[in-house]
């Protein structure tokens, strides 16, 4: 059985950090309040003139380093954002452009929060079925560039980032030892479209709007949605909740990370937590989080890794993989 393992990954961070006090000086907060509701102690904001596509690309070259191949040897380049350069082409192009990549295709993937999962279900697919050997899987977002400053309920919960992977396609027995991606679930309910959605839009009011959010229904689905994928991905394994050694999920609200453990039994110590240092970064949150586990030595090669997010639509989903 032909499976999609990570060979590389990589991150780009903007060098420009905003803290709680920092943000307190602008907006009606501060550090006590933000930590206690959310978690977050910082963030990192772009800078003006520092767009989405700088930082995919900074997170892609890390990713083809530490995988130790070159952007010729791609066959296709994924870029997950709800955050992009421009409405179009594709940032997952301009990306490729930078690269040097002349071959192949590349595209976007618009999810929000769960861009990254929706991503790697594409690429597991696309490598699985032949159609593509070796894809760059990109999550990143300038989220900064869609908040009103003037809110304190939104603006102190997102920050700006990008993570990546390289998928290559190798040989498997078929079975849960395989390293490489085991499965993906994917859900969505565009009924609940008015709990966490944008007030612009190309064909509605032609601006891209600034980030409206309810949040204590947002909290109550995310417990709910995100527990039942990571069951149902697990179930689909035939894997115990137990026997998988690392969770790294979306990172939100560190209220969130603690309700959906505690709501299925999982040791918080398994949790890969990052929210307290990038805040909520969409579709870069779940690779920014497992880069960091990676790097750090948590997460080595053969543990049992489940990735979970949900975002605006909603969107939600998970991801069994073998590192």
């Amino acid at each position: 059985m032909i499976r999609a393992r990570i060979i590389g990954s990589g991150i780009c961070l903007p060098a420009n950090i905003v803290t709680n006090d920092e943000l307190a000086k602008k907006v009606d907060t501060s550090d006590a309040w933000i930590r206690e509701r959310t978690g977050i102690h910082q963030r990192y904001i772009a800078l003006p003139g520092e767009k989405t596509s700088d930082l995919a690309v900074g997170a892609a070259r890390e990713a083809l380093i530490d995988a130790g191949i070159d952007a010729g040897e791609l066959d296709m380049i994924i870029c997950a954002t709800t955050t992009p350069d421009e409405t179009f082409p594709a940032t997952a192009t301009i990306v490729q452009s930078r690269l040097g990549m002349a071959h192949g295709a590349a595209f976007d993937v618009q999810a929000v929060c769960s861009g990254f999962i929706y991503g790697l279900s594409v690429a597991d697919s696309l490598i699985r079925t032949g159609a593509a050997r070796t894809i760059l899987l990109i999550g990143a977002e300038t989220m900064s560039r869609l908040l009103d400053w003037n809110d304190r309920t939104t603006c102190v919960l997102f920050g700006d980032g990008a993570g990546a992977v390289v998928l290559q396609a190798h040989e498997g027995r078929g079975d849960n030892a395989d390293q490489g991606v085991l499965n993906t679930r994917l859900f969505s309910d565009g009924r609940l479209h008015d709990m966490l959605y944008t007030t612009g839009g190309v064909s509605s009011t032609q601006t891209a709007g600034v980030l409206k959010m309810q949040g204590k229904e947002v909290f109550k689905h995310a417990v709910t949605n995100i527990a039942a994928a990571i069951t149902a991905s697990a179930e689909a394994a035939h894997v115990a909740l137990d026997q998988i050694d690392w969770f790294v999920p979306h990172q939100a609200n560190q209220r969130i990370l603690d309700g959906t453990a505690r709501r299925l039994g999982i040791d918080p110590a398994k949790v890969v937590s990052t929210v307290a240092l990038h805040g909520n970064t969409s579709a870069a949150s779940v690779p920014l989080a497992l880069v960091t586990a990676v790097r750090d030595g948590r997460i080595k090669r053969g543990d049992l890794v489940l990735l979970e997010a949900m975002g605006g639509g909603f969107t939600w989903g998970a991801a069994l993989v073998r590192w």
